[in-house]
């Protein structure tokens, strides 16, 4: 039982320490959750949470919590107030926004790397959700403390976060395996509201599957949408379920996406049904955020207590969007006097193949890469941008450091020439940025190819930004 006393003192020192550290460096967004926590206990953690009006909503996965999280206090604001916190996954920073903001409903990104740092079970029992949402689960960010975790551990405590669940609604991703079965796990327990695609207008490139998470045998699929995600069945009878918001079809534009969601679930709030029918215009944000826009919308359809705002709030938020939400780096195709120029971020296996994916919608001739490669000790980054570079089977490729060793990044190009005598190597300096900029936009805009990708390692705003601003000042 929670101490009264303890539990008022907790509040007024913690409220405190939070005003002081406004003024103060660093931890204000997670000391007063400490400083609470170590007065009250942690049963005070529980009666703190449980004076919210509708309880918490918290996010997580491996990919795609912060982008989500944000998409959701956009359409959750609009309705109620509400208590927040995304980028600082612990506990102390779920603590402090519970403690020092005011609001009927708490959304929290919560990320998890293992049980131990984690403490998957604990945040469960002592936050009590209503609602636990899943992005997607694969093995990257299993690394803690300098360790590399086994899979099935990582795997293990994204699970805990929503296993003791007795209330609530599970909003998780119908097209990955692993999140799909954490959901069907507890379908006999608290509702359960997928999300996915269903088009084929979306096709992986050089895709690979991966084993049943429920009997370990190698999964069929039927289609690819992203990586692991996609149409899956296993002889041991899992399969992919049926989404309750799904995408139907998608138009690719260079200024704009279409994208139709069929919406069709029940609301936790209210216990109403929602059926939708939608159409959104969005800026051209990545293949990534269409699962974003599907996990936040799920979520707000299933959770806002003003079921009548739903179709409303969610066109206001998308077809109102612009891409200031999205990180610096992120990847674009810029029209530049009838040439395709894709360009930004692709520093790991999957950012660059979905790159490839995007400007794979309008290339229908040659196309030249220009490929920033990775650094010293990033062989592995290397060995995945190389199978999707062969994959998009480029015409011609330059080949340019990306970060700082001009040595490592010929180590690469050496590789790449032995597959692709028709490329070229520009050995730009690191601590030369503003030359290395310049040539990048001058070879971009001289290309003789009608398409040119632009893609691989580098800092988001040190290099893709300025580089992205020059090419659309020459347009």
């Amino acid at each position: 039982m929670v101490n009264l006393l303890k539990f008022n003192i907790a509040k007024i020192i913690g409220k405190g320490v939070a005003f002081l550290a406004k003024w103060g460096p660093g931890s204000g967004g997670t000391y007063a959750g400490h400083i609470f926590t170590k007065i009250g206990g942690y049963d005070s953690i529980n009666k703190l949470a449980s004076q919210l009006k509708y309880g918490s909503i918290i996010i997580t996965g491996t990919n795609g919590k912060t982008t989500t999280t944000l998409l959701l206090i956009k359409l959750m604001s609009n309705d109620i107030q509400i208590r927040q916190t995304y980028e600082n996954n612990i506990l102390n920073s779920i603590v402090t926004s519970l403690l020092t903001q005011k609001g009927e409903m708490g959304i929290f990104e919560y990320g998890i790397r293992n049980i131990t740092y984690g403490i998957p079970d604990t945040v469960e029992r002592l936050i009590k959700p209503i609602g636990v949402v899943y992005t997607t689960i694969s093995k990257e960010h299993t690394q803690v403390a300098g360790i590399k975790n086994p899979f099935e551990d990582y795997y293990r405590a994204k699970k805990l976060l929503s296993q003791a669940m007795e209330r609530g609604t599970i909003v998780t991703n119908a097209d990955d395996p692993r999140t799909a079965l954490i959901g069907m796990e507890k379908e006999n327990d608290v509702n359960i509201n997928y999300y996915g695609i269903s088009t084929g207008a979306i096709e992986d490139i050089d895709a690979e599957g991966i084993n049943c998470p429920k009997c370990g045998e190698k999964l069929n699929y039927s289609h690819h949408y992203l990586n692991h995600r996609g149409v899956y069945a296993c002889s041991c009878g899992f399969s992919r379920p049926e989404p309750n918001v799904k995408l139907t079809h998608v138009e690719f534009n260079t200024d704009k996406w279409i994208l139709n969601i069929k919406v069709d679930l029940v609301n936790y709030t209210t216990s109403k049904n929602v059926k939708l029918n939608l159409e959104l215009n969005v800026p051209p944000f990545g293949l990534h955020n269409i699962y974003n826009t599907l996990s936040s919308i799920t979520t707000y359809a299933t959770f806002t207590p003003k079921v009548e705002n739903i179709e409303s709030t969610i066109y206001e938020i998308f077809n109102g969007m612009d891409m200031s939400f999205i990180p610096p780096g992120r990847f674009e195709v810029i029209d530049i006097g009838g040439k395709l120029v894709g360009l930004g971020q692709g520093d790991n296996g999957d950012a660059l193949k979905i790159n490839a994916m995007y400007m794979n919608q309008f290339v229908d001739a040659p196309m030249e890469l220009i490929y920033t490669t990775p650094d010293e000790n990033e062989d592995e980054i290397f060995k995945d941008h190389f199978k999707i570079i062969k994959s998009m089977n480029p015409q011609h490729i330059i080949v340019i450091p990306g970060r700082k060793s001009i040595d490592k990044a010929r180590e690469y190009y050496e590789i790449i020439k032995q597959e692709y005598e028709d490329s070229e190597f520009y050995p730009l300096s690191y601590d030369k940025i503003d030359i290395r900029i310049s040539k990048l936009i001058e070879l971009a805009s001289n290309s003789e190819y009608k398409y040119v990708m632009m893609s691989g390692c580098g800092e988001e705003q040190r290099m893709w930004e300025p580089i992205k601003k020059g090419l659309i000042r020459k347009s």
